[in-house]
C-alpha cells in the first residue's frame, strides 16, 4: 500500500483574489500592496509563490500570463525561494496564468488584474508529473535512508518534544484495485532518538517502550478506504509495548518518479494520533499546578519513500 500525497491540488487549487472563481490553485490575496508571502509592497505587476504539495519551494518555476485572446503578456521566473515578482503593471482585466516547472504537471488558473495594474496570486501548488496516477501495481520496499518515522508529545503543557526512530523497514503492496493494497512495517523500538541520551534511555525503559521485552513495533494494514483522488485512510493494527490496537493512518500520495540508481520511487506522507494509555504506557509526573510533564497523546508523522521491487538498490 502507499504511505503519502498526490498532485491533484496542482490542478485544482483555491480561489484567485478578486475573482471568486473556484478551482484556480490560488488562495485569496491579502491587503493591497502586501505581495506574495508578505514581500514586495507597492507597484503593479504579478506576485506569486510556487510550492510543492508538501510546502517546498519550486525553484525556477516559470509563470506565463496570457490575455483572453491568448497573447502572452508576461513571462517571469521564480527565484531560489519560489517567489515570482514582476514590476510591470498590466491593464485591468482577466488573464490566464500557467505555472510550469521541470518534473511537475502544469497548473493553470484565472487571474483578475485590478485597476492598480497588479494581481497578488498567493501560493500556486504544483504536483509532481504523473502525481495523480498511482504507482504501478506490485511490491514496493520502504527505503529507511530516505524516509522518516517521527513522533512528538507535549511537554509541560507548552512545547512539544520531537523524536524519531532510525531503524525500520517495510513492504508495500500496490493492488490493481487501490483499496486492496496493503502495508507491513517493523520499527526497532531501541532506535528512538530525541536528541537527548538521558531522555532516550528513559523512553527505552519499562516506563515507556520497554525494549528488553518488546523490541519491535509493528504495523499491518487491514483495509484501505479512498478519501480523495490522492488521499486514503489506511486501517491497520499497531503492535507496541505488548499491546495491539486498531490505528488509522491519514495517507497522502506525493507522486512517483525515477531515482539516480535506475529504479522507480513512490513517496507518501501519513499521520496518526495515539494515546499512550491505549498501549499501557501510563507513566507520568504531575507537577504542582496539575499539569502533566509528558502529554498523553502522541502525534505520529511518516514521510516515506518506497522503491519498486522486493529489495533496495544498495
Amino acid at each position: 500500500m502507499t504511505v503519502g500525497a498526490s498532485g491533484a491540488d496542482g490542478a485544482h487549487g483555491a480561489d484567485l483574489p478578486g475573482t471568486g472563481v473556484p478551482g484556480t490553485g490560488v488562495p485569496g490575496a491579502g491587503a493591497p500592496g502586501a505581495g506574495a508571502g508578505g514581500r514586495g509592497a507597492g507597484g503593479g505587476g504579478v506576485r506569486a509563490r510556487v510550492r510543492t504539495r508538501d510546502g517546498w519551494a519550486v525553484q525556477h518555476a516559470v509563470l506565463t500570463v496570457t490575455d483572453m485572446t491568448g497573447n502572452q503578456v508576461l513571462r517571469a521566473e521564480a527565484d531560489d525561494e519560489g517567489f515570482v515578482r514582476s514590476a510591470e503593471p498590466l491593464p485591468a482585466g482577466p488573464y490566464t496564468v500557467i505555472a510550469t516547472a521541470v518534473g511537475y504537471a502544469p497548473a493553470a488558473s484565472t487571474a483578475m488584474v485590478t485597476a492598480s495594474g497588479r494581481a497578488d496570486l498567493g501560493t500556486l501548488v504544483l504536483a509532481r508529473q504523473g502525481g495523480v496516477e498511482l504507482p504501478p501495481p506490485g511490491a514496493w520496499t520502504i527505503d529507511p535512508m530516505h524516509s522518516t518515522v517521527a513522533a512528538s508529545a507535549q511537554h509541560l503543557g507548552m512545547t512539544s518534544v520531537h523524536g524519531r526512530f532510525t531503524e525500520f523497514g517495510g513492504r508495500i503492496e500496490i493492488a490493481q484495485d487501490s483499496e486492496k493494497s496493503s502495508v507491513e512495517a517493523v520499527i526497532k523500538a531501541e532506535s528512538i532518538n530525541t536528541g537527548n541520551d538521558m531522555r532516550d534511555q528513559h523512553l527505552r525503559s519499562g516506563d515507556f517502550l520497554n525494549i528488553e521485552t518488546y523490541p519491535d513495533i509493528t504495523y499491518r494494514s487491514t483495509g484501505v478506504d479512498v478519501a480523495g483522488p490522492d488521499r486514503w485512510t489506511v486501517h491497520g493494527q499497531l503492535g507496541m509495548h505488548g499491546v495491539v490496537r486498531d490505528v488509522d493512518l491519514d495517507l497522502t500520495y506525493l507522486g512517483t518518479g525515477p531515482d539516480p540508481w535506475g529504479g522507480v520511487r513512490a513517496s507518501f506522507r501519513a499521520t496518526a494520533e495515539l494515546r499512550r494509555s491505549d498501549f499501557a504506557m501510563n507513566y507520568n509526573q504531575v507537577l504542582q499546578a496539575g499539569i502533566a510533564a509528558v502529554g498523553t497523546t502522541l502525534r505520529v508523522d511518516l514521510d516515506i519513500q518506497a522503491v519498486q521491487g522486493e529489495s533496495l538498490p544498495f
